[in-house]
């Protein structure tokens, strides 16, 4: 058995973060159904007003999508007004990429 280190999951997540709120196009009610490559297991559709389904169609994003999955899904009012609970609920080292790129999401 070897004893190499998995790479980060984080290697290219500051580069999957877009530059600003304002590139963000994603609805504030309906529903979005992702890609296979990005919901493979559990929920794949997500209804967008209701903000469990919200919360875990954003952290997902956030942690697998590219950065046109990101725009094409998140809505930036949402997105701000969520982010202290998926601060609470995702990797500090994301957090911090996220709010180092997009300084207006800190708390």
């Amino acid at each position: 058995m070897s004893s190499t280190a998995l790479p980060s999951r984080l290697i290219g997540a500051a580069d999957r973060i877009p530059a600003s709120l304002d590139m963000l196009a994603g609805p504030d009610h309906g529903r979005v159904a992702l890609p296979v490559r990005l919901a493979w297991s559990g929920l794949t559709e997500f209804d967008v007003t209701d903000p469990r389904q919200r919360l875990t169609l954003y952290r997902t994003l956030l942690d697998c999508g590219q950065r046109d999955d990101v725009i094409r899904y998140v809505n930036p009012t949402l997105l701000r007004a969520d982010w202290p609970r998926i601060r609470r609920l995702t990797s500090r080292r994301l957090i911090a990429l996220w709010e180092r790129q997009i300084p207006e999401l800190q708390a």
